[in-house]
């Protein structure tokens, strides 16, 4: 209880021939202390919805346990168990209602924006102007300026064309990986049936007005769940496509090199048909692979309290003994390095010329104190980005060990959930389990935007988003892709 109860007695309370209590109106007199300051009541506002401890958190009156105050109609509500009735009032459904409250006034003030473009003194001019007057630093002016092209994003359906139409309108998004010169992008779609199948969407005719992508499937499915996915370079750059898929009753886990020349001949100059290959791998939660030229043709499978090397030429494997599992992973480009998130909260890197045998393999820690989802090295492998599952974000400094920074407003519990880093643009992107995409300025780490989902947040409907420098190829411009439910949506600079 966030403040003390008023001295008067507490009211009968009026119960139905059920025994329930279902709606009760206490009359309190305000006590001093627990009246918020205007500074609280403004930091709470901007807090995302799922952050909020408390639906009465929201109002003046006092929280007590087991009862919901109305601010609209100014009453207690007391919450009822779920499992007697029909409509209960519970604080997950409290909590629900506020956030598709505020998703649907976000999507609001966004068709707003786009009729207004941005708003009052905020636009190219201005701050051109008042940077040559001198009120704005290089920093600053650099940051706005950034976050004016952000703000200016506007959503734009995406019209996917395919050779079943009928399969688009039932297959829901699972997942898009887009790959390094961003004109493909890699997608699994949970089908109606059961199970997961794959495709290659080509993004050359990602143009506004109307932007139109072209689907290209094939016959592969799986029943299988795809615990994470990653562009592979066999034969040339973003040859193949590697899925690590969980086991199925008897049938084991294991790591699957698909060559992207299976679902469409786009590149018909170096597509060939290329080498499909499946390694037995039990158990396997994350999966990289390897640029650099010190592990050729090599991959990594972090399973539990293991990592696996494996080379895809020869079969040789190289085995990693950790203290949990192994959730998120990549691999270093200049230096021979295998950066590895843990369930722990630990990060390690591995060494990648030292044996396997011994403590000599460990060239860097770092810890999280909750479940890690995600590593991103930077260009200058000087510094690390990483997420967790109690949704920190931090920027470490891997010659001294230490966080340089947080990125604050990202929300997560239990999900495991990718991080988009594109220093080009100088940019973060993060979806939340509570459905917002997060876009954050690497240089201070302000929070320059935040995306609502079209659709109200749920646990199936987490988008899926990629974001470029070039998005649909060398000639494409900036832009963010949001994939939800069936629908592809596209964010770009205009």
């Amino acid at each position: 209880m966030r403040g003390k109860c008023a001295e008067a007695g507490w009211p009968a309370f009026a119960q139905g021939r059920s025994g329930i209590v279902s709606t009760v109106q206490l009359t309190l007199r305000h006590n001093p202390g627990t009246a918020q300051s205007p500074q609280d009541s403004a930091q709470r506002d901007d807090e995302a919805p799922s952050t909020s401890s408390s639906a009465a958190g929201s109002s003046s009156a006092p929280d007590l346990p087991g009862f919901y105050f109305d601010p609209e109609k100014k009453r207690y509500f007391r919450l009822l168990p779920g499992h007697n009735n029909c409509n209960p009032l519970t604080r997950e459904s409290i909590q629900q209602k506020e956030m598709e409250s505020k998703r649907l006034k976000l999507l609001e003030d966004e068709d707003r924006q786009k009729k207004k473009v941005a708003r009052m003194g905020f636009n190219a001019s201005s701050l051109l102007q008042k940077s040559q007057l001198g009120f704005l630093n290089t920093t600053n002016y650099c940051r706005l300026a950034q976050e004016l092209r952000l703000s200016c994003m506007q959503r734009q359906r995406v019209q996917i064309q395919s050779s079943d139409p009928s399969a688009l309108a039932s297959d829901r998004f699972n997942l898009i990986l887009a790959d390094t010169n961003s004109d493909r992008l890699f997608t699994v779609n949970d089908v109606k049936v059961g199970g997961s199948k794959y495709g290659i969407i080509s993004l050359h005719g990602l143009k506004t007005p109307s932007p139109k992508v072209r689907m290209f499937e094939n016959l592969y499915f799986t029943n299988r769940k795809v615990n994470s996915v990653c562009w592979a370079s066999l034969s040339h750059l973003d040859s193949h496509i590697l899925l690590c898929l969980m086991g199925l009753a008897e049938t084991p886990g294991c790591a699957t090199l698909l060559p992207a020349s299976l679902f469409v001949n786009n590149h018909p100059a170096i597509d060939r048909p290329g080498m499909l290959c499946s390694f037995r791998i039990p158990g396997a939660w994350s999966c990289a692979w390897s640029l650099n030229i010190q592990a050729n043709h090599c991959f990594s499978t972090g399973l539990s309290r293991r990592v696996l090397l494996t080379n895809v030429v020869t079969g040789h494997r190289q085995s990693y003994g950790t203290n949990s599992d192994v959730l998120a992973q990549q691999f270093a480009l200049l230096a021979p390095l295998l950066f590895n998130g843990c369930r722990s909260g630990e990060i390690f890197a591995i060494d990648l010329r030292a044996s396997n045998q011994g403590k000599g393999w460990k060239a860097t820690r770092l810890l999280h104190n909750s479940a890690v989802t995600s590593v991103q090295i930077l260009q200058e492998e000087d510094s690390l980005m990483a997420s967790d599952m109690s949704g920190k974000i931090k920027l470490w400094d891997l010659r001294t060990s230490k966080c340089l920074m947080q990125f604050e407003g990202h929300v997560n519990e239990y999900a495991y959930l990718p991080l988009h880093v594109h220093e080009e643009e100088g940019i973060l992107v993060a979806v939340g389990q509570d459905c917002y995409t997060r876009i954050w300025s690497l240089h201070d780490g302000h929070l320059l935007r935040t995306i609502p989902s079209p659709y109200p947040a749920a646990k199936a409907d987490i988008p899926s988003v990629a974001f470029s420098s070039r998005l649909g190829g060398f000639r494409g411009a900036p832009g963010l892709l949001m994939a939800v439910r069936q629908d592809l949506y596209c964010f770009s600079y205009s």
